[in-house]
């Protein structure tokens, strides 16, 4: 059965702003909850904007912005959401984590955009939970937060009353769904159709990835790893790799998971994935071709992997990805 939420303790939706305000996710906030739609009736939501520090504020792009609220009006709000956050390492001000944690114990559920993640991490409340941000940010946000189940490959994570976005555009995504949530399909579709967005949509965030993001230091195989990479389409077995790197299998297996965090297999299969999304973005080759190429061997097995690892298939990846 598919989970079951409380819904909000009220149709009340701040906003967070402050000064580095990352505009995109911002406007996201704004067009989905914060536009007036008098054909939903008087149970839509009511919006808000806080100021996060004192202002104005400057906004990327050249733009400031001035609010009527601050901080003591998220005590009176059923959602509070935290647009992308101005740094990854720049902690939050004191102020708006006391606030945070404050209107979450009141019963306020907390959603985060993007890097908007590291400001509710600050927190501590996603210590034990589910969470997911922009790519380019998981490593940073395993380093920062190792209490944090990272979840990497999805576009966004509900945990009920805290819940967070992958990428900018991800952030749209999370936004429909938290009208799902509260209004229904129906409703959510309207609202899908009034962005020209797939009321859902295919795949998770792994297919943006450009390349598979290491997490540990590999510099003690990185030859062995770069001669790999230029022999993908051939046959690799661990014994192989093993007589290579000039160690017992055992001693490489242990060497590889220091070097990469991963096993050899699981290895192979992401650098044969990476070359797969370049062939079907940049050349012609069919779809047998192209698992050949890669090391897959058969169409089958390319589809099997595309679909476990980034939620697509192949021929989806290249209609959407394909170079003009």
């Amino acid at each position: 059965m598919p989970p079951t939420f409380s819904p909000p303790l009220n149709p009340d939706v701040a906003v967070l702003a402050y000064d580095g305000l990352c505009t995109f996710e911002f406007g996201i906030a704004v067009e989905v909850f914060g536009l007036p739609r008098p054909e939903m009736g008087p149970g839509w939501y009511r919006f808000r904007v806080c100021a996060a520090e004192p202002g104005p504020l400057r906004a990327v792009g050249g733009i400031r912005v001035e609010t009527d609220a601050g901080l003591e009006a998220l005590m009176l709000a059923g959602t509070i959401i935290v647009p992308g956050w101005r740094g990854a390492r720049e902690p939050p001000p004191a102020a708006v984590v006391r606030a945070l944690r404050d209107a979450h114990g009141r019963g306020a559920r907390l959603v985060s955009l993007c890097s908007g993640v590291f400001v509710l991490a600050a927190t501590g409340l996603l210590d034990g939970r589910r969470a997911t941000t922009h790519w380019r940010y998981l490593p940073t946000l395993a380093e920062l937060h190792p209490a944090i189940r990272i979840e990497p490959d999805v576009l966004y994570v509900d945990e009920g009353d805290l819940l967070t976005a992958a990428g900018s555009a991800a952030g749209i995504d999370l936004c429909v769904h938290i009208v799902r949530r509260d209004h229904g399909p129906r409703i959510a579709n309207q609202v899908a159709r009034r962005l020209v967005l797939p009321p859902h949509r295919e795949g998770g965030q792994a297919q943006y990835v450009e390349r598979p993001v290491p997490l540990h230091d590999g510099s003690r195989l990185a030859g062995l790893l770069d001669r790999l990479r230029r022999r993908l389409a051939e046959p690799l077995s661990v014994a192989q790799l093993a007589g290579e790197a000039r160690m017992s299998e055992r001693t490489f297996l242990r060497r590889f998971a220091e070097a990469t965090g991963t096993t050899p297999g699981d290895w192979l299969v992401a650098e044969r994935l990476a070359h797969a999304r370049s062939l079907l973005e940049e050349t012609e080759l069919s779809i047998e071709r192209v698992a050949t190429e890669c090391g897959f061997g058969t169409a089958a097995t390319l589809r099997h992997h595309f679909r476990g690892r980034l939620g697509t298939g192949p021929r989806a990846y290249r209609a959407r990805f394909r170079a003009a």
